[in-house]
């Protein structure tokens, strides 16, 4: 872009952000995101600067830069606060993008405080059947199963689904993430059929909607090569796990610590196989992403215990020489 096209207005800056976000050219979106929101304050334009602010920490959260999104979340919300109203549509869309680093991050009993508190003011201006409200109920879903809590989480995803099916017809890849949400919650409710249906249903739409590289696909293959691993195909398990990892590294870099949870099952599934070296491999990058993105993350500990058992596979016994 040349210095005369470059925008420069907040306006003009935020838009242009958020095209490079959808795009995904997250170093542009990052730049623009930080160049509206200081040509924002520079101009007074505080509502504008807050919208700037709570995307470019989604932004962060993303790239995988979990502490410095979380910072500027807890800037953002009472700067919404105080700009909008604390009942605002404004203040329930920080909530529940702050919400969405608390899944990620492990800390769950704040992450439901913020979608709890979305949807209420979400329902109250927006009524029941609106596409936000289906958003905050697909992550409340998604909460509950990083609990491992899948009685209550299945009624967020269901009603996340039937709302948007309404709303945008079945075929909609919007529609079949709901349906990748529920599949999970389905099958740790104990029906494994129905769960694999949902989930080759939803990956089917997400491939002729993204094509085989879409962050979408990969959440999908890595649910579906779970499932095949729980019931014991561990070679359609392992072709799953392997491509969800290669589509999420080619999507979001090799860096990125929403890899770990795939290489953590991966390397289950390769102890299971008896294959020690891969396992150890896998545990170990794991706990890399982990360690550098988020220290207390729950999923860290799990890794360093599937490092050090597949270590100990890797041993000789104690009299070989």
């Amino acid at each position: 872009m040349s210095d005369e096209s470059r925008p420069t207005g907040a306006a003009e800056l935020l838009a242009h952000a958020r095209e490079r976000y959808a795009g995904r050219a997250f170093d542009e979106a990052e730049r623009a995101f930080r160049a509206a929101v200081g040509q924002a304050r520079h101009q007074g334009q505080n509502a504008l600067r807050i919208h700037a602010q709570c995307e470019l920490a989604s932004v962060w959260r993303t790239c995988g830069g979990y502490r410095r999104a979380g910072l500027l979340f807890a800037l953002t919300l009472p700067a919404a606060e105080r700009v909008f109203g604390p009942e605002s549509v404004e203040v329930a869309k920080v909530c529940n993008e702050w919400g969405v680093l608390g899944k990620y991050t492990g800390r769950f009993q704040q992450a439901e405080a913020l979608y709890g508190r979305a949807l209420t003011i979400l329902e109250a201006a927006r009524g029941g059947e609106h596409e936000d409200v289906a958003t905050v109920c697909h992550n409340l879903g998604g909460l509950a199963h990083a609990r491992g809590d899948h009685e209550a989480g299945e009624p967020w995803a269901r009603r996340a689904a039937e709302i948007r099916a309404r709303l945008l017809g079945e075929r909609h890849p919007r529609v079949a993430a709901d349906l990748a949400a529920w599949a999970a919650l389905v099958e740790g409710r104990g029906r494994p059929d129905e769960a694999e249906a949902l989930l080759r249903r939803a990956l089917a739409v997400f491939e002729a909607a993204y094509g085989p590289e879409h962050h979408d696909v990969a959440a999908a293959l890595h649910n579906l090569a779970a499932l095949r691993h729980r019931r014991g195909d561990l070679d359609e398990a392992l072709a799953h796990y392997l491509r969800a990892l290669a589509v999420k590294d080619a999507v979001l870099g090799p860096g990125h610590p929403e890899s770990a949870i795939t290489l953590i099952n991966l390397g289950a599934l390769y102890r299971a196989r008896h294959q020690p070296g891969e396992a150890h491999a896998c545990y170990g990058r794991a706990v890399e992403l982990l360690r550098r993105a988020a220290p207390d993350h729950p999923h860290l500990a799990a890794a360093r215990r599937g490092r050090a058992a597949a270590c100990a596979s890797l041993a000789p016994p104690a009299n070989e020489k």
